[in-house]
C-alpha cells in the first residue's frame, strides 16, 4: 500500500505553528495507516496551505480564511482513498 506524504507551510509571524501542529495532528488521527509523514515548514508571511503528495488541498488565501478541519480531512480523502467513510466528518460541507 502506497504511503502518502502531508506537508503544512505556515507563516510563523503569523503565530500559526499551533494551528499547523493541531492540524497535523488531527490528519494523523484519522489517517494513520496511510500517512509516511507530516512535514511541517516555514513559509512567507500569511502563508498557510496544506498539501498531500504535492497537490494542495487547502489554502488560507485561496478560501479567504481558514475552513473547518473536517473538509481537509474530506479532500485528504478524496486523494488518498476516495472510498473510505468518514462517518461524523462526511456530514460536515
Amino acid at each position: 500500500m502506497q504511503k502518502n506524504n502531508v506537508e503544512i507551510r505556515f507563516c510563523p509571524k503569523c503565530k500559526w505553528l499551533f494551528r499547523a501542529t493541531w492540524i497535523s495532528q488531527e490528519l494523523f488521527s484519522t489517517f494513520e495507516s496511510d500517512l509516511d509523514s507530516i512535514k511541517l515548514v516555514q513559509s512567507d508571511s500569511g502563508v498557510f496551505e496544506v498539501y498531500c503528495n504535492k497537490n494542495i488541498i487547502f489554502s488560507r488565501q485561496v478560501e479567504k480564511g481558514f475552513i473547518d478541519i473536517a473538509i481537509i480531512k474530506q479532500r485528504l480523502r478524496d486523494i488518498i482513498d476516495p472510498e473510505r467513510d468518514l462517518g461524523h466528518t462526511d456530514n460536515v460541507r
